[in-house]
């Protein structure tokens, strides 16, 4: 089963922002915070405090991931060479889950998860269930023969709310993926505005 600690929709009304831009979102109707205390103004954020919205809101958007696996990211990220918030970026866009989001498979990060787990997506021909996988430019994503016709695909695909970015090449009429390359952070179709970079400050305090 996917591994989800909160319902998506406590992230959105939390953050008080529609994180991945769906219709049902609560915070179209409530804009404020949840709980009784929710209507109060807030006062203005730290920087800590700043930092630490920032990283929730990037996490909560790829499903909640844990901390533990997101720490890793950061520490992966800044590994490498270039800018580290560009390469955390980078990471998490090539997670399975993401890319079968991304090409439209599953309507959500949350049912892209327990899509993969379930073991309905193949790369490069193999089956894999392993939501976390890192998918590497050239590498084709693609529906179990037998999960084609399974309605929350052939749903999901006839989404208007989202199209498929650049950096995904998607046959709808096969349901089949090829990752072309990794993407940049302006070229990822985020519904809010994501800071990747605060994150890393969050992380190298």
């Amino acid at each position: 089963m996917s591994k989800r600690i909160q319902a998506k929709y406590k992230i959105d009304r939390r953050m008080g922002e529609n994180i991945w831009g769906r219709p049902k979102s609560p915070v179209n109707r409530r804009e404020y915070g949840p709980g009784q205390h929710g209507q109060r103004r807030k006062g203005k954020l730290s920087d800590f405090g700043t930092q630490l919205r920032a990283k929730q809101k990037l996490k909560g958007y790829y499903g909640n991931i844990t901390e533990k696996q997101f720490r890793r990211y950061y520490a992966e990220a800044i590994r490498m060479r270039g800018d580290s918030g560009e390469n955390l970026i980078g990471l998490l866009e090539r997670r399975l889950d993401a890319v079968v989001y991304r090409a439209k498979f599953a309507p959500t990060p949350f049912a892209a998860r327990q899509f993969v787990n379930h073991g309905h997506i193949t790369v490069n021909g193999r089956r894999t269930n392993i939501p976390s996988f890192l998918v590497k430019p050239g590498d084709v994503v693609e529906v179990k023969d037998s999960s084609k016709q399974l309605v929350i695909v052939l749903e999901s695909v006839q989404l208007a709310e989202r199209d498929v970015p650049d950096y995904i090449d998607a046959d709808h009429s096969k349901m089949k993926a090829s990752y072309t390359r990794i993407p940049t952070l302006s070229e990822v179709p985020y519904a809010v505005q994501m800071e990747p970079n605060l994150v890393i400050e969050f992380y190298s305090r």
